[in-house]
């Protein structure tokens, strides 16, 4: 994936907004709260940053091309970075950044949930 698909991608989610900062990253919000980070690492190749549930960070962090995140991981956080994505399919990033985005936006308020239109049932 490239940064310009990864833009594209969160852009299409719900209530987003995008912002860049740290460095020139390309910083995806949900309800003012990160979700999303393409850059951030002095990398080669594109890197994608993204929250993730407790199972998936353990499960991921075992996985070739998968790290804990730069900076956030070392502060007790379930961020992953995706940063060789060698021969990885697009969907599987699309699934972990869309989760990342369910993740996010159920940590905010119910009233700001509702404001914005998120996990209503």
């Amino acid at each position: 994936m490239t940064y310009e698909e990864f833009n594209r991608y969160c852009k299409s989610l719900p209530s987003t907004s995008y912002v860049i900062q740290w460095g020139n990253s390309h910083v995806w919000k949900v309800g003012g709260k990160v979700f999303a980070i393409g850059g951030w690492e002095y990398l080669k190749k594109p890197a994608f940053t993204f929250k993730t549930s407790k199972h998936n960070y353990l499960f991921l962090n075992e996985i070739p091309g998968y790290r804990p995140a730069p900076y956030l991981a070392s502060r007790g956080m379930s961020w992953i970075q995706q940063y060789d994505a060698q021969d990885k399919d697009d969907k599987e990033l699309k699934y972990y950044i869309t989760e990342s985005h369910r993740i996010v936006s159920l940590g905010l308020t119910k009233k700001k949930q509702k404001e914005l239109g998120l996990n209503q049932k």
